[in-house]
């Protein structure tokens, strides 16, 4: 293994695969580069002399320009590098599709089978607030029913706790209760409780609505305003939940009904090089055997945008693309905030300089297969195969949109290390091994071992075996350590 990596043929930056001190020198094309600044790990070093407003290449794109002469040699990073996004863009359909990578296998993993035919891969108890004031009322639902029944059989009882439900008003008030209905929809849940307090905006009465036809038998609904002593009706239905799902069991579903969702966490300089392109494979592969994978982060897309475009199934899909990526940007100009500008200090930290620098190593996630539909923020799947799907890059926000759109499992790769899981299983990848090494107990997949001669093809096994088994039951690190969340997305005012 070198010291550095070009990523592609055309780069005139590599990536650095260790900090390397100033004044040391590496081989590239059998000239030797020495080095005149310090290049910490994962950040880029130029190959080449880059003048003023030349294009920084990487990943075979300009991932933006030269505002100073850059010297070969050079630290190249936001000091000396500026995007090239401004603005908005007008596209244009050039679709351009790929041969499928991978073959059809006979796999199934042992999952549930919920009465509408949906499949889950957990076994949940959840209560599901209307309104943040019953948050605390929920949580005493809990403990007392687990006092009371001790119950076996359930994967984890949780609350889903949010500050939302009342003084909403327009999208704000909607995509609250889609997302809610969406949880109470959600085949990893064997059983609900949905609370309300009473006098919230967001009615039962009205939500039913969101949530369409439901098993009666499992999902049941308390007015804490109705009744006398909500924590021991909140119990009580519980124990009723309890009762139908307690003798659910595994049984061999098909891998075409798993639905995951694909994010980026923290990016570093490795995201494009290790964790995301496993993640593409990985999004083909299961493709390939029919199932379904959805990539969300609109704003994580920005200056790689094309490449999805191009992937579009028809101009129908491309159109929704388009819009996809258009309505971000006006979301943006609305609030009269910069639409380019997403790369959190982690991420530069990292050693990523730019919104294409991030983006054209995060779509990496989506891997090479068609683009076969666009989903609205907590819009249901409905279609097999590679989806989109409007959320921001909040990584607690986006994990939830996937798990609303009925994702059973999210993978999260993450260069920079995160504890948090969303509402399903969040499984954490990371792009390097050092990370890996030093949080064990946050981390799940190490993909930084392609860097150290594990191949593709070799890795990519051991993650769908590893996949398989978390979706047969085994808990990641978030599950066992208790940390479960979700969060709705905000975009209007508050009452």
């Amino acid at each position: 293994m070198g010291k550095f990596i070009q990523l592609n043929p055309n780069d005139n930056v590599a990536v650095c695969l260790e900090t390397i001190p100033k004044e040391n020198t590496i081989t590239f094309r059998e000239q030797e580069i020495t080095l005149t600044d310090d290049i910490p790990v994962g950040h880029k070093v130029a190959l080449n002399d880059i003048e003023t407003g030349a294009n920084v290449i990487k990943y075979g794109a300009p991932i933006g320009h030269a505002i100073v002469p850059i010297r070969k040699g050079s630290h190249v990073h936001t000091h000396n590098l500026k995007t090239n996004l401004a603005g908005t863009i007008a596209y244009s359909f050039n679709q351009k599709l790929n041969e499928a990578r991978y073959t059809k296998r006979d796999i199934t993993f042992s999952g549930y089978r919920r009465g509408n035919g949906n499949a889950g891969i957990r076994n949940e108890i959840w209560v599901v607030p209307t309104v943040g004031c019953v948050n605390g009322q929920a949580q005493q639902i809990i403990n007392r029913f687990q006092k009371e029944v001790h119950p076996v059989n359930v994967d984890a009882i949780e609350v889903f706790k949010h500050n939302y439900g009342c003084s909403q008003l327009g999208d704000d008030h909607v995509n609250t209760q889609k997302a809610l209905a969406q949880i109470i929809n959600h085949p990893n849940a064997g059983g609900v409780l949905v609370l309300g307090l009473g006098c919230e905006n967001n009615q039962i009465a009205h939500l039913k609505k969101f949530i369409g036809p439901y098993d009666a038998n499992r999902v049941k609904f308390l007015v804490a305003q109705e009744v006398e002593d909500e924590i021991e009706a909140g119990v009580e239905l519980l124990k009723a939940v309890y009762e139908v799902m307690k003798n659910d069991s595994r049984e061999p579903i098909p891998l075409s009904e798993l639905k995951v969702g694909l994010k980026c966490g923290g990016s570093d300089g490795f995201s494009g090089i290790t964790a995301n392109p496993l993640i593409g494979a990985f999004s083909d592969f299961l493709i390939a055997q029919g199932g379904t994978t959805v990539l969300t982060e609109v704003p994580e897309m920005f200056g790689a945008e094309t490449i999805l475009m191009e992937r579009a199934k028809n101009s129908a899909v491309f159109n929704k693309t388009v819009s996809l990526i258009n309505d971000f940007k006006d979301y943006y100009m609305q609030h009269n905030l910069p639409v380019y500008e997403n790369p959190s200090p982690g991420n530069k930290e990292g050693g990523i300089s730019t919104l294409e620098d991030k983006s054209l190593g995060c779509t990496q996630k989506g891997g090479t297969a068609t683009v076969v539909d666009v989903l609205q923020y907590a819009e249901p799947i409905t279609a097999n195969g590679l989806n989109l799907l409007s959320a921001p890059g909040n990584d607690l926000v986006a994990a939830s949109a996937l798990g609303f759109s009925g994702c059973q499992l999210v993978l999260f790769t993450t260069g920079r290390g995160t504890p948090f899981g969303s509402f399903v299983p969040t499984m954490k990848i990371s792009t390097n091994t050092a990370l890996f090494q030093k949080k064990r107990n946050w981390i799940d997949f190490n993909a930084g071992a392609l860097l150290e001669g594990k191949t593709m093809e070799e890795l990519l096994e051991e993650f769908i075996q590893y996949l398989l088994e978390v979706a047969n039951g085994k808990k990641l690190n978030h599950e066992e350590s208790g940390f479960r969340e979700m969060a709705i997305f905000k975009t209007g005012v508050t009452l």
